[in-house]
């Protein structure tokens, strides 16, 4: 955090906390409801909500505690080294996340779609065709078309591309001992962000009304909404988590040589960049 007190203990130890617990418990009942969401259950949306909303207030408190106790002079540069490691996993955790999907993506259109073509597979659907993005066999999936890169995907790709710029530009603004420029260049990138899912909301509407691309719509469906909108998720805390940042800047929590805040909101920014070029390519080009 910004604190490498040189009065702070060998290594704080936080005392015992609420906050774990309330984490999973909110994260329990968001996926839950979301489950059930999904499955037109009526109590799935009000508890995936709630869900969101309980994790979002304990993320404030946690949080709020960390930046009490990192600004208390109780943070040393061996918590330092621990948070860096923490961030550094967390990420990994993040690359086989998305590594999962990009394999679940793979295994249907290169493995699977094929084996259904084949000759033994034709007497049991004889009408299916072995084309990814197809529907189906006739009366299991209903019609649809496919997303394609332009104009919006490739848009948000430009965008992306620049918020790691301008992130880029704040770190070395904020290195050099300039808030001001550090503040103003913080929130170019997390309107870049903003703008982002604004584009990705506007592609879903288009996707549900005018191309009948749902997340029902087969294969095809699931794995681009999954991939998609685990994306737009990310996005959506990579700014919050820049955006916090940003007002930290603001009230001089960080200084030229101690910044880690910031600089673990810029690896999760950067990672976020570089799965979505992934996605560019494999889900809209290929």
């Amino acid at each position: 955090m910004s604190s490498n007190n040189a009065a702070a203990p060998y290594y704080f130890v936080p005392g015992p906390s609420q906050w774990p617990l309330l984490a999973g418990m909110s994260m329990l009942a968001t996926m839950a409801g979301a489950s059930a969401w999904v499955n037109d259950a009526s109590w799935g949306m009000p508890l995936c909500l709630a869900g969101i909303v309980c994790m979002l207030a304990v993320l404030w408190g946690w949080f709020g505690q960390a930046i009490g106790e990192s600004e208390g002079g109780l943070y040393s540069k061996r918590i330092d080294h621990s948070f860096r490691w923490s961030m550094g996993w967390f990420i990994f955790s993040e690359v086989m996340f998305f590594g999962a999907f990009f394999g679940a993506l793979f295994y249907a259109r290169t493995i699977t779609m094929p084996w259904l073509g084949d000759l033994d597979h034709k007497l049991i659907w004889p009408d299916f065709a072995a084309q990814w993005g197809t529907g189906g066999p006739a009366g299991v999936v209903e019609a649809f078309n496919t997303m394609g890169p332009f104009p919006i995907p490739t848009i948000n790709t430009a965008l992306l591309l620049t918020s790691g710029v301008t992130l880029t530009i704040a770190h070395h603004a904020l290195r050099a001992g300039h808030r001001s420029k550090t503040v103003a260049w913080l929130a170019a990138t997390v309107l870049l962000g903003a703008i982002f899912m604004g584009f990705q909301a506007y592609e879903y509407m288009h996707a549900y009304s005018e191309l009948n691309l749902k997340l029902t719509s087969g294969v095809y469906g699931s794995t681009f909404f999954m991939l998609t909108g685990f994306h737009g998720f990310h996005v959506t805390m990579g700014a919050i988590m820049l955006a916090v940042v940003m007002f930290r800047t603001m009230k001089g929590h960080f200084t030229p040589e101690n910044h880690f805040a910031f600089e673990g909101a810029a690896w999760y920014w950067h990672f976020v960049d570089v799965v979505w070029l992934g996605l560019y390519v494999v889900v809209y080009w290929l």
